[in-house]
């Protein structure tokens, strides 16, 4: 990588008063490129699995029992031997009691056991019989159904053998394979490290919520909403967020916070200011400490993002308008934070679902339309798409992956990436 170029959109510097074009580059192209910047962090931590949510998995988790460790029952019941039943008059004695926690013995012949719900099938028996299918008869039952082989009974390992890999390095651990590690045995667990990330803003027209009422606004001023959602998508990835807050808008105090999240920090995020031929201090700021590259991204909302280096820390500048900053960093910023954490699956999983608007237009980029569902199992469209309305993201359920120049009719099949997926 090397510092940012001015070029024509023929690639040869430009003449004496001919606007900079930057080429736009496909998404999959981008993110290619980005991760192949991400080398996974090191070294590895020891944490409690109660506390292990959302981390990634550092080495292969290694079963070294079976679970379950023995043929249990799956229900309040009786253990019986099917060669015993006889016909639907049949009574059996009841010859021992066996709750979860304790060990039966040998089932004696014309006998049953009663059981509970994780006990021990005891030798001998070869079904469980639910307890509403038996009625009590002095002492004894009656099966008023005849047993099959095996029913009701979990079998020794069938959940996990011994000896199996149960969850591999690079998985993202949730509270199913939390447990999962728990029923092993296991109370610790080898994770990738948190990311720890510099957040900031630059920009006098920048306003923080509650500094400023709205009645006393300033023209042109704005209230700080990045801020918010970026902190908190970061926060879902289990990243360390340091929040700089806004950077006076100078580049001398640009280059200092930036000298400075840079050597404690594993990435930098900014947004606003990346556009090309913009005035703003992010691009000489970056380029005085580190190396910068500027990319325009052939996808709407977005385009415009800053992929650098400052010493060993990550730099990334995303589009300032909110919802190209929300979808830019769904797309590109949340699998380069995969990639850190060590995560091996870092694309988004599409659903395919039914569309139940036209879009007639189509554009010359790749769109990330905001949809959500509806009654009828389809997908309905936001009325406004534009890149500022930040309401379209919060209505939403997920983005309508639109390949360019492609048109949607209603009723057609589209590719559907749920936030719920995107954002945990």
């Amino acid at each position: 990588m090397s510092p940012i170029a001015p070029l024509s959109s023929t690639g040869k510097p430009p003449t004496p008063g001919q606007p900079l074009r930057t080429p736009l580059k496909p998404l999959d192209v981008a993110l290619a490129e980005l991760l192949g910047f991400a080398a996974p962090l090191a070294p590895s931590q020891s944490v409690s699995s109660f506390d292990a949510d959302g981390r990634v998995l550092a080495q292969d988790l290694r079963a070294s029992l079976d679970v379950p460790a023995h043929d249990n029952s799956s229900m309040d019941g009786y253990a019986v031997r099917c060669s015993d039943w006889l016909g639907a008059d049949t009574q059996l004695a009841v010859s021992q009691r066996i709750a979860a926690g304790s060990t039966g013995h040998m089932l004696a012949p014309a006998s049953v056991a009663r059981i509970f719900t994780g006990a021990p099938v005891p030798a001998g028996a070869d079904s469980v019989v639910m307890q509403e299918d038996c009625e009590a008869v002095d002492g004894s039952i009656r099966i008023r159904q005849q047993p099959i082989l095996g029913q009701w009974i979990r079998r020794r390992g069938e959940d996990v053998a011994s000896g199996a890999v149960v969850l591999r390095c690079g998985e993202r651990l949730s509270p199913a394979s939390l447990g999962l590690a728990a029923s092993i045995g296991l109370a610790t667990l080898q994770v990738a490290p948190r990311v720890r990330v510099a957040l900031f803003s630059t920009g006098d027209e920048l306003v923080m919520p509650g500094e400023v009422a709205p009645s006393d606004m300033k023209p042109g001023a704005i209230y700080n909403s990045n801020r918010f959602f970026l902190k908190a998508l970061l926060q879902r990835f289990g990243c360390i967020v340091t929040d700089l807050g806004i950077v006076p808008d100078k580049l001398a105090a640009t280059i200092a916070a930036l000298d400075g999240a840079s050597r404690h920090h594993d990435l930098i995020l900014t947004s606003g200011g990346v556009s090309v031929g913009e005035e703003d201090h992010i691009k000489p700021a970056v380029q005085t400490l580190g190396l910068l590259n500027l990319w325009q991204i052939a996808m709407k909302p977005g385009k415009p993002f800053a992929y650098g280096k400052i010493g060993t820390a990550h730099f990334m500048g995303l589009p300032g308008n909110p919802v190209s900053s929300f979808v830019t960093f769904l797309l590109l910023v949340r699998p380069f934070i995969l990639k850190l954490q060590g995560a091996l699956d870092v694309a988004p999983q599409a659903i395919a679902m039914r569309a139940d608007f036209d879009w007639p237009k189509a554009d010359k980029r790749r769109e990330f339309l905001r949809v959500r569902f509806n009654m009828a199992g389809g997908l309905d469209l936001f009325d406004n798409q534009s890149s500022g309305v930040l309401t379209s993201a919060a209505w939403g359920d997920g983005l309508i992956d639109n390949p360019a120049g492609q048109t949607i009719a209603r009723g057609d099949t589209a590719c559907f990436l749920p936030f719920s997926a995107l954002q945990s």
